[in-house]
């Protein structure tokens, strides 16, 4: 009796432990999933990395533009300068040509009194 009793508790607990064990098939399942979780993460991780690529790229563009419109601006600043002193120079110009026109007109008419004069005697 013991040793029948020995024997159905030894088939009981080795049929126990063949339905807990997992098959070639499942070890085979669970090595697919693991695959395409890997491929998954590494597809993801490129996608990161292009992200991340493409924005340093957009980050060294903006910089570039900034400088560009930086340059624009000492530009336009130094043009602003130079018209400012060009429109200076213009109406300093100005000046000398009307005082010129004022002594030259002086000079006829002191030339217009003295023929005026000379022509009474």
């Amino acid at each position: 009796m013991k040793h029948s009793l020995f024997l159905s508790s030894m088939v009981l607990v080795l049929a126990t432990l063949m339905i807990g064990c997992a098959t070639t098939g499942d070890l085979e399942k669970v090595q697919a999933q693991q695959k395409q979780i890997d491929a998954k993460a590494d597809q993801a991780l490129r996608d990161a990395q292009a992200a991340k690529t493409a924005a340093d790229a957009a980050k060294v563009n903006a910089d570039a533009a900034k400088v560009n419109a930086d340059a624009a601006k000492v530009n336009a600043d130094a043009a602003k300068v130079k018209a400012d002193e060009t429109s200076v120079r213009a109406e300093n110009a100005i000046k000398a040509a009307e005082e010129r026109e004022r002594i030259a007109d002086e000079k006829a008419r002191k030339a217009d009194e003295a023929f005026q004069k000379s022509m009474k005697k």
